[in-house]
């Protein structure tokens, strides 16, 4: 079975957040910057990717993410609403490679590349439980 047959190139994926101060850098290290947080920035991509293939993979399976080659290049404020976006560039039967980028309603606050693995949940959670 290829889990990544129905997967389009182009399929495309969105998520979105509102900054809180539970999400920014001062959150976690008080004598930082109340900005939103570059791991949180990446996470929302990672779930803008998940949305945009969510549809396409077979019944039992998911997507994790594998990869990451992203740029934080603007700071976002509490308050703002951050928009991920997700682009499927490339797809083989173990991995699906997008473009990602992130944008804060004024900057484009990050880009890059992310990748996902195909997995059966079943397999996956049954290794998992043997590793404990």
């Amino acid at each position: 079975m290829n889990p990544t047959e129905k997967i389009a190139i182009g399929a495309e994926g969105e998520a979105t957040t509102v900054v809180s101060p539970e999400i920014t850098v001062r959150h976690f290290h008080p004598s930082m910057p109340a900005v939103y947080g570059t791991p949180f920035m990446i996470y929302l991509m990672e779930v803008a990717a998940g949305n945009a293939v969510h549809g396409s993979i077979p019944d039992g399976w998911v997507t994790v993410g594998v990869g990451v080659d992203i740029r934080h290049m603007a700071a976002t404020p509490v308050g703002r609403t951050v928009v991920a976006k997700a682009k499927v560039t490339d797809v083989s039967e173990r991995l699906i490679t997008f473009e990602v980028e992130a944008h804060d309603g004024v900057n484009t606050i990050g880009k890059g590349r992310h990748t996902r693995a195909p997995v059966e949940l079943k397999r996956f959670e049954a290794s998992l439980a043997k590793a404990k």
